[in-house]
Order: structure tokens, then sequence, then C-alpha cells
């Protein structure tokens, strides 16, 4: 376990950004004590400091998790959020996407949203813009990239594809062994 380099900082940073714009700072300037970012095996961990002493005294080969993993860096260096980073990512999102229940099922599923089934809309999200995924009672489903702009939105046809999906709730149960590990 260990801190991010510079270069793994950066990129870790402008894709939080990307969803919650300049509310990363509230991540680890929290009230309740102060957190950071760790790295383990390619993946990264918010975690308070002080587990974060209490994880020292275990060795790195079998560390296997600490904190809430964040998501991991690809082979190819570019940073891949995870689902278990939604809880986090969700009270500071600029951007949302509220569906319909009609396309609930279909998004946890792991299928891009269709103009069919999109309820509401942030203003101003542009297109290619990180957005986090609720359905009608604002409970968050996953998250996304915007495949049009909000102005777009209004004038497409009912199966264009509006948000790119990322990772939903359902990657709980498909992809279990995979998450942390």
């Amino acid at each position: 376990m260990r801190p991010l380099t510079d270069e793994e900082t950066k990129i870790f940073f402008e894709k939080l950004t990307k969803y919650i714009g300049e509310n990363v700072r509230l991540l680890i300037d929290r009230p309740d004590g102060a957190y950071c970012f760790r790295l383990q095996r390619d993946r990264v961990f918010y975690v308070s400091e002080k587990l974060l002493k209490h994880a020292v005294s275990i060795d790195r080969d079998h560390l296997v998790s600490i904190g809430t993993c964040f998501g991991k860096f690809t082979k190819t260096r570019k940073f891949r959020l995870h689902i278990t980073a939604l809880d986090y990512l969700a009270p500071y999102a600029q951007y949302k996407i509220w569906l319909k229940p009609t396309a609930e099922q279909q998004f946890v599923y792991g299928n891009h949203i269709m103009k069919s089934g999109l309820g509401r809309i942030s203003e101003s999200t542009a297109k290619y813009q990180g957005v986090v995924v609720y359905n009608m009672a604002d409970i968050p489903l996953g998250f996304g990239v915007a495949a049009k702009a909000t102005s777009e939105c209004r004038h497409a046809e009912p199966m264009a594809i509006v948000c790119f999906h990322q990772a939903d709730v359902g990657e709980y149960i498909r992809a279990e062994d995979t998450l942390v590990g």
C-alpha cells in the first residue's frame, strides 16, 4: 500500500473531476477525520488515516483490501471507476440523470440509457460529461457518460442513446469476484 505518484494522482483526480467537479476536495477535507487515497495492486482505495496507521502492520502480500475501492488503473495506465465509489460520488455529483421506472432494469443489467428511458437530466449537461444515474426516487443506480448534451436530448429520437453505461449497482452481483481482490 503506497501513496499515488504525481502522474497517478493527476489521472485519478481528472477522472473524479469529470463526475463531481471541484467537490473532490470535500472527499479529503472531511469534518470526521483525515482521509487519503492509497494504491494497492493497481487499485485505488479511499481510507481514513486512522485505519491506515493500523494497516501498516500487515504485510503487503497479505493485505487484500482496505477502505473503499474507488477503481483501478488499467495496464495502459488509464483509470476506471468501480461501482464501489458510487456512495461517495453521488452526494457531490454536479450532473445527474434520472431514469423512468421502465428503464431502471435495463440500466442495472449493463445497457446504455435510451431517450425513451430518460426521466430528467440536469440542466447544462455537456456532451461526454460524467453523470450519476438515479431512479425517480433519487436512489443512485450507477454512473455513466452523457452521449448527448441536455439541449440535444430534448430533440432526440426515442431510441437514441443519451448516456453511455459505465457502472451500475448490478455489478455487485455480475462481477462480485473481480470487484475486490
